[in-house]
């Protein structure tokens, strides 16, 4: 039985914890799954077994990019008056 199915199993502040931190897991996933992909198709022009300079300057680009821009979406999100 998991900690979801018993609510007598934990307090609520573990209960919201937890969420917290599989909410955290899967925004991790999803933003490392939408770099690599975006990142990849943009700079990887000839897939081989090492980048070329131009590639991996691409892909810090890239990446700081995406990381920007998420912080930048989450302040706007989170400053928001509710």
């Amino acid at each position: 039985m998991d900690s979801f199915s018993s609510p007598s199993s934990g307090s609520s502040d573990d209960v919201m914890d937890q969420l917290k931190n599989q909410l955290a897991q899967a925004y991790f996933e999803q933003f490392i799954e939408t770099v690599r992909e975006k990142c990849f198709d943009k700079c990887i022009t000839k897939p081989g077994s090492s980048l070329s300079g131009g590639e991996s300057s691409c892909i810090s680009r890239c990446v700081d990019r995406y990381i920007e821009a998420t912080g930048i979406i989450s302040k706007a999100l989170f400053s928001q008056p509710r």
